[in-house]
């Protein structure tokens, strides 16, 4: 799999989404996820042009950080144990899966610089997803007042595994409308500025609804083990 072939037809994916939707291509940035892949089919996306690479257990992040170092912009976006955070939180420019106070505390515990969150919410419903219910998001945010090393920097959720284009669409529509609800509550800890949706199979969507950070794996660096 050639990572840069992959790469121009993504990106002339995105241009032709972003022109869709009256956007900038600049305001959409790809992490790709190497999750899958070897530190040598990393190094090739990077050498590409990628900046942001994300991995979804600490052992493989570790691992591929000490080979490539600050060459990446490094970003945890699976489900993230309590367990876990004194691994992965000085080792990461980026976490996405913030979603309960117990992990916000271990972040706060263990952190030795001021850490870019998102907030994972449940949008679909589904009961095998990772993140919170949309109700709880605001009260949730306001009480991240009392982690001053935590910064919401956006929102990120995962759509449903489906060919229904609608069921898509609504799950990254109230993303972003959850966005200018945590916006409009003008905290300082919060901007909120960014939306973490859309993977392989439905990212066009996720730009068309106003996603600033699309996670790409199998279509940009495919799957090796």
């Amino acid at each position: 799999m050639n990572v840069k072939t992959n790469l121009e037809q993504i990106e002339a994916t995105i241009t032709e989404a972003c022109t869709r939707s009256n956007r900038e291509k600049h305001s959409v940035s790809i992490i790709a996820v190497t999750k899958y892949v070897s530190v040598a089919t990393t190094m090739e996306a990077i050498e590409a042009g990628i900046i942001h690479i994300g991995e979804n257990r600490d052992e493989g992040l570790i691992a591929k950080k000490k080979e490539v170092g600050s060459k990446a912009t490094w970003h945890f976006i699976g489900s993230l144990q309590t367990r876990k955070v004194k691994n992965i939180v000085n080792e990461v420019d980026y976490i996405h899966s913030l979603d309960r106070l117990s992990l916000a505390e271990e972040i706060q515990k263990r952190a030795n610089k001021k850490m870019k969150c998102f907030v994972q919410v449940n949008t679909s419903g589904e009961e095998s997803k990772h993140g919170m219910e949309p109700s709880q998001l605001l009260n949730f945010i306001k009480s991240l007042s009392d982690y001053p090393l935590i910064e919401v920097v956006g929102l990120m959720t995962m759509a449903p595994y489906t060919e229904d284009e609608n069921v898509i669409r609504e799950c990254f529509r109230s993303l972003r409308k959850l966005r200018q609800d945590v916006q409009a509550l003008n905290l300082s800890f919060a901007p909120c500025k960014e939306l973490s949706m859309g993977m392989s199979n439905d990212y066009e969507i996720a730009i068309e609804e106003g996603a600033t950070f699309i996670r790409l794996g199998t279509s940009l660096v495919g799957k090796e083990f």
